[in-house]
This record gives structure tokens, C-alpha cells and sequence, in this order.
């Protein structure tokens, strides 16, 4: 008994419907793997959550906010999984959603026993990605890996002194004062900031240096990660 009970999975359901947690809550009742721990709201979910310490958090998605709260969620539950719900499955939803930590989804047509089998797996983290997921992330991190070498949305790489320009930004410089330290025109440096912007799709070149900054450390970050690793997943 002892073993089996090590398996239970422990489920907060946080939705602002209560129809939506009485119902989860019966539907899950009866299955002997699952284990709900308590529902609330979402303006309580993280106070709720740092008091019941669930395994995993089932979030209803449907709001449209909702991957703004899910953020706060997963950074202020790391010992938690946060499973998203009621999902639509767009290439938007997927990414938006493993952007923001969540460990995986389950689609809105999904049954009660997809849902049972989605918050056993992400336990292992063996939670299988259909294809059309696969393939949004797949293309999501080849574009990062892409742009956190330097390549543009165009596929024009940025060039050495584009990215030293980019470091001197970072660095709080000015273009006068870039244009100092490599010894070019003010003017120069302006025109190679405009280049660099439109190649990586931002409007200043703050973003530019920040994009350019972010992307590194993605690469490097996934570098280190397991390669078939994917936090997007739904029930099959």
C-alpha cells in the first residue's frame, strides 16, 4: 500500500469557474493515481499553492491573460509542475505556453482519462508531444539558435561590427561614444544600429542588444538541455 501510494499524483485545479473545479474535482475523485489536494481561483493560486505544495498545478488557460499568470505561478511554485488546460492548440498557445514554464497541456477536447494520463507522465517527464507541436517547437528553437549566432529574420548574419556594436549598447554607451571607442563617426555607428534593428525585427537599439543578449543565453541553455527535452506537451 505504502508503494502505491507513493504514486499518487497531488492536483491543485485553479480556475475562476467553479463549476470547472467541482467538476475536475469529482471527475479526478475516483481515479486512484490522482489525488486532488484542493481548487481556487486564480488571484489565490499562488498563496494556495506555496500552502499545499501540490505536484502538479492544473491551470485553466482560458483567459486571456492567462499566460501572464501562469508565469507567476511557475516561478513561485519550482517544486510544483503547472499543467495548462483547456487548451486550443494554435502554434501561439503551444509556444506562449512553454515560454512560460509550464511542464505540459492538455487540449480542449481532451477526456478525463487524457487528463489522468497527462499528470501521470509529467511526473516522469515522459509526457509524449504530437507532431504538430514537435514541429512549432523544432522551428522555434532552430530560429533561436539561428538568431543567437547572429542571423537576422532574414537570414542575413549580422556582421563583426554589428555585434561589437551591439556589446558597446549593452554596456550603457552612446553612439557618440561608441563611435569614440572604434574609432568611426557618430553618424557610422547610427547607420550600422538601423541595419542591426531591421535584420532582427526590433525598433531600438536597446532591444537589439537585449535581443542579441537573451538569444545567447538561450543558446547556451540549450546547449546544455536534453535534446528531446520539451515542456509543450498535451494528452494523446
Amino acid at each position: 500500500m505504502a508503494n502505491e501510494a507513493s504514486h499518487v499524483v497531488r492536483v491543485l485545479v485553479v480556475s475562476d469557474v467553479r463549476i470547472v473545479q467541482e467538476g475536475l474535482q469529482c471527475v479526478l475523485a475516483g481515479r486512484d493515481a490522482v489525488e486532488v489536494v484542493g481548487t481556487v481561483d486564480t488571484l489565490h493560486a499562488v498563496e494556495k499553492s506555496a500552502q499545499l505544495r501540490p505536484d502538479v498545478v492544473l491551470f485553466d488557460a482560458a483567459r486571456h491573460d492567462s499566460v501572464d499568470l501562469l508565469k507567476n505561478l511557475v516561478a513561485s511554485a519550482p517544486n510544483s509542475r503547472v499543467v495548462a488546460f483547456g487548451v486550443k492548440e494554435t502554434d501561439g498557445e503551444i509556444l506562449a505556453l512553454a515560454a512560460a514554464g509550464t511542464a505540459g497541456y492538455v487540449c480542449n477536447g481532451a477526456e478525463t482519462s487524457d487528463v489522468v494520463k497527462v499528470l501521470e507522465r509529467v511526473m516522469c517527464d515522459e509526457l509524449p508531444c504530437s507532431p504538430r507541436a514537435a514541429a512549432s517547437l523544432y522551428r522555434r528553437v532552430a530560429t533561436l539558435s539561428r538568431r543567437a549566432a547572429g542571423v537576422g529574420n532574414d537570414g542575413v548574419p549580422l556582421s563583426p561590427r554589428e555585434l561589437q556594436i551591439a556589446q558597446l549598447i549593452d554596456c550603457g554607451l552612446t553612439n557618440k561614444q561608441i563611435g569614440r571607442e572604434l574609432g568611426i563617426e557618430a553618424a557610422t555607428v547610427k547607420n550600422h544600429v538601423h541595419n542591426m534593428c531591421e535584420k532582427l525585427d526590433v525598433h531600438r537599439r536597446g532591444e537589439a542588444a537585449a535581443r542579441i543578449r537573451a538569444l545567447s543565453r538561450a543558446r547556451a541553455q540549450m546547449s546544455t538541455s536534453a535534446p528531446d527535452a520539451n515542456p509543450a506537451l498535451e494528452a494523446t
